[in-house]
């Protein structure tokens, strides 16, 4: 299994101006890690919701990767978003799943099928043009450029080390370097060259 912030730290190092859209567990790892703050824009409140925010990125921006951080249980909520993002095709998504088998961020629940379900099988059924599956960081960091290098979409399934969190919602503090949604948005925008 892969800690989320080594995976992330692998990203960093290829994403070169790529916008990236992390997720619920996803947030705070990349957080720690992204040496592009004004190119994040991170979906904390809307689990499920942050492949769908990918993709209107991907299509407005054609010539931009597009990196999303997506959890397994986050999927779940949302699995109909890999069939849109199939059929739309576009070439610069790259869409990881950070597959714990736990509904982290509400205490650590374990997600309906944790034993059977294939989340890569999933997106090559729904036709995604590449998937990938990884358990081991090195495995990963040898093949990140291969991955990167890739045309769209691309699923990369990536089983990690859960980090589950106890504390009540209402009691929980930002992690340190998570910004405001729209402070996100603004950035993303003047870096874009967008209003």
């Amino acid at each position: 299994m892969i800690n989320q912030v080594d995976l992330m730290n692998v990203v960093d190092k290829y994403r070169g101006d790529a916008i990236v859209v992390p997720t619920m567990t996803g947030t705070s790892g990349w957080a720690q890690v992204t040496k592009k703050p004004e190119r994040d824009l991170p979906v904390a409140g809307a689990m499920g919701k942050a492949s769908s925010v990918a993709l209107g990125l991907a299509l407005a921006q054609p010539d931009t990767k597009v990196i999303v951080f997506d959890a397994d249980g986050s999927l779940l909520m949302n699995l109909g978003s890999l069939v849109t993002i199939a059929e739309k095709e576009p070439a610069n998504f790259y869409h990881f799943v950070l597959n714990n088998g736990v509904y982290a961020v509400t205490g650590g629940q374990p997600i309906p099928s944790v034993d059977t379900i294939s989340f890569s099988g999933i997106a090559e059924a729904a036709g995604y043009a590449a998937s990938f599956e990884f358990e081991d960081l090195e495995d990963f960091a040898t093949r990140a450029e291969e991955v990167f290098n890739t045309t769209g979409p691309v699923f990369i399934c990536v089983k990690s080390v859960p980090e589950i969190q106890n504390e009540p919602m209402a009691r929980r503090q930002r992690p340190a370097g998570v910004r405001g949604t729209k402070e996100c948005i603004t950035d993303l925008r003047e870096s874009l060259g967008t209003s």
